[in-house]
């Protein structure tokens, strides 16, 4: 999308991480003026995956332009313009959590940033809700979008979801997954059949939200070794992930948000919502997982609002 109109800054910060054995770097951009006089605090856009890049959240410029909130958005380390590791394709050792935990930590370093509210789209609000439960002085407003508050709960979802399908297609699915061939052009037919009423009910795809999945095509290395080959067949370390026990310890005003049709169905988003003290949410009915292009509109309305003057106009 075009952000002609707003400053546009991008960079690199040196990521100094002693297991990968070489100099690495956080590629990041910032749109809008991060310490201009009439700026308000900068919101940090965490992106999904894990493997996609930043590409598919410029569309929160909407939020700089409307209320001049900053946009920092970064690719995070193994994916897009940061340094790729394709030798740690399989270490569960390096590819952590806290790695890309301490990646945030260093960009706000970077960037000199003090206070500022978080957007985590999937993936990037599951680490984003751990960072908020470590209660950082900085953060003041957390939005989870689409995030599952566990991946049991997630697997669940999905294989709910998937149960609807039409049956040659489940067949197809549970065929290549036995068979150990789910890197099969039929089995990616397949899974693109639910990604098209589940991920992004836009025909055709939006091109951000394409372009970040073809990255995980480019470099799988974070995607296969955290996940595993799709969002429902989970054989990484991201499935034993769940925040259901620290949710409690996230203080700060909080929204979530999630579609009717999402991935991340309301039980998969509802443990956030009974455990964060200060919680709103917002369910989207025309929605899948990508509720920011689908219901663009009332998405940036609802969260604008909500970081603006901490409402939620539904």
């Amino acid at each position: 999308m075009s952000t002609t109109s707003l400053k546009v800054t991008e960079g690199e910060t040196d990521f100094i991480v002693p297991a990968a054995e070489k100099p690495c770097k956080t590629w990041y951009k910032v749109i809008g003026d991060l310490h201009g006089p009439t700026s308000r605090r900068p919101l940090v856009a965490l992106h999904g995956g894990p493997g996609v890049n930043h590409g598919y959240l410029l569309i929160l410029s909407d939020l700089t332009k409307a209320h001049s909130i900053p946009l920092i958005v970064y690719d995070q380390i193994g994916n897009g313009n940061s340094t790729h590791l394709p030798e740690k394709m399989g270490d569960i050792s390096f590819w952590t959590e806290q790695l890309f935990l301490d990646e945030l930590a260093n960009l706000l370093t970077h960037l000199g940033v003090k206070e500022y509210d978080i957007l985590g789209h999937s993936w990037g609000g599951m680490f984003g809700s751990r960072h908020a439960a470590t209660q950082p002085a900085g953060l003041k407003h957390l939005v989870l979008a689409s995030t599952p508050a566990s991946m049991g709960l997630w697997v669940k979802s999905q294989n709910a979801l998937r149960a609807k399908l039409p049956q040659d297609v489940q067949d197809i699915l549970d065929e290549h997954e036995k068979n150990g061939t789910t890197e099969s052009e039929a089995y990616q037919a397949a899974v693109a059949v639910f990604y098209s009423r589940h991920l992004c009910t836009i025909n055709p795809m939006p091109e951000p939200v394409a372009e970040g999945f073809g990255w995980i095509k480019k470099d799988p290395t974070v995607y296969l070794t955290m996940n595993g080959p799709t969002e429902f067949y989970i054989t990484g370390p991201l499935k034993e992930w769940t925040m259901i026990q620290d949710a409690h310890k996230i203080t700060v005003p909080t929204l979530l948000v999630n579609g009717r049709h999402d991935q991340a169905q309301d039980p998969v988003v509802a443990p956030f919502f009974h455990e964060i003290p200060h919680v709103k949410w917002a369910n989207f009915a025309e929605s899948s997982h990508m509720v920011h292009f689908e219901e663009r509109k009332r998405y940036m309305e609802v969260v604008g609002n909500f970081l603006v003057d901490n409402k939620m106009e539904l």
